[in-house]
């Protein structure tokens, strides 16, 4: 199964929100991330499923990659908040794997550092805050075999919109 894992786009200045959870993409934050999912939708990429953290400006990401036909479904997570769980995830997934709902691909949007922490985990059993995500990034991880612990993932591809844009 493929995973990819999909920071938010650039947000509104945290300074001019009380509360953090609020904060919606910018214009340009839109912008960019719907040219990344166009960019992702021509080069074949289909998700039978986007989980999104429940913060605004990750469902905004999340809606983007919807309407440009990356899948038909998204559903919130709230792991997938900052400082989620990557283990309920886990558990999730093998639920889902084994009910035959989530078979081919995977997308997870949410924020950084997470994302990049549970790519490590996924790939080498821990996090070590390496790994970081630009904003409207992309990591994607095979997962050879759904079974817990997942920590013998497969880095394919880690790709900043910057790169992918140009």
């Amino acid at each position: 199964m493929e995973l990819y894992l999909i920071r938010h786009g650039i947000a509104a200045d945290r300074a001019n929100y009380t509360n953090d959870e609020e904060r919606p993409l910018t214009d340009k934050g839109r912008n960019k991330t719907d040219k990344v999912a166009k960019q992702l939708y021509r080069r074949g990429l289909h998700f039978d499923l986007i989980l999104t953290s429940p913060l605004v400006r990750a469902k905004e990401t999340a809606a983007i990659l919807k309407n440009v036909g990356l899948s038909k479904r998204v559903k919130e997570f709230p792991s997938l908040a900052p400082d989620g769980n990557i283990h309920a995830w886990v558990n999730w997934l093998e639920l889902e794997w084994r009910n035959n709902t989530v078979r081919s691909s995977l997308a997870l949007v949410g924020h950084q550092p997470d994302l990049g922490n549970w790519a490590e985990t996924l790939l080498w059993g821990k996090s070590q805050e390496k790994l970081v995500l630009k904003k409207a990034g992309v990591i994607g991880l095979h997962i050879p075999e759904i079974k817990i612990p997942l920590s013998q993932c497969e880095l394919f591809l880690l790709i900043s919109p910057k790169w992918l844009l140009s």
